[in-house]
């Protein structure tokens, strides 16, 4: 079977990231305007990434992530060339899923889209806890998706990704509105 090009990898990114983010935007205007707990916000966001990676990761690799693209790269899982084209595809999806969500809600949706530390968290507190668990994101993906030693060959990838996500969003999210991903 011959490999997807790279038009065709990028059109899957912009895709997948789309997806993604939409999910996860809509869970926030949903919390917002239907008082929704939390963690259907977590939720969203980690099915999201679930479903996006089922469907476009076969054939671009699922990154919709400017870190995980940038650590794949570094590990040389990951051509360096390619590298800017993955990362402005994301960047494109996650303003499109953006500004649907933007232009489909009022103020209040918009304002809750914006990632922040909560009130009682400092600026550099909330930077460290999203290092951290963004760092731990892009191990979680290289474990499950990248390393080919892995026994389940990366089959459960994206429920591990997507699982990673979820919990992620509700213990660290809580903080500093759980972003992981600089396209965001």
């Amino acid at each position: 079977m011959k490999a997807p090009s790279y038009q065709s990898r990028l059109i899957a990114e912009v895709a997948g990231t789309f997806m993604f983010f939409l999910f996860g935007f809509m869970g926030i205007a949903a919390a917002t305007e239907q008082s929704l707990p939390g963690i259907a916000v977590a939720a969203s966001f980690g099915l999201g990434l679930t479903f996006a990676s089922f469907a476009f990761g076969h054939i671009s690799g699922g990154h919709y992530n400017p870190a995980v693209t940038l650590a794949l790269a570094a590990d040389r899982q990951f051509p360096w060339k390619e590298v800017p084209g993955y990362r402005f595809a994301q960047f494109i999806g996650g303003m499109a899923a953006a500004g649907l969500v933007n232009a489909s809600f009022g103020a209040t949706v918009r304002a809750a889209l914006v990632n922040g530390p909560s009130d009682n968290v400092s600026d550099g507190k909330s930077f460290i806890l999203e290092a951290v668990a963004t760092f731990l994101f892009v191990m979680v993906v290289s474990a499950v998706a990248a390393d080919k030693r892995a026994p389940w060959s990366g089959v459960f990838a994206p429920i591990a990704i997507g699982g990673f996500i979820f919990t992620a969003v509700i213990n660290v999210g809580s903080f500093t509105s759980g972003s992981f991903n600089p396209a965001r």
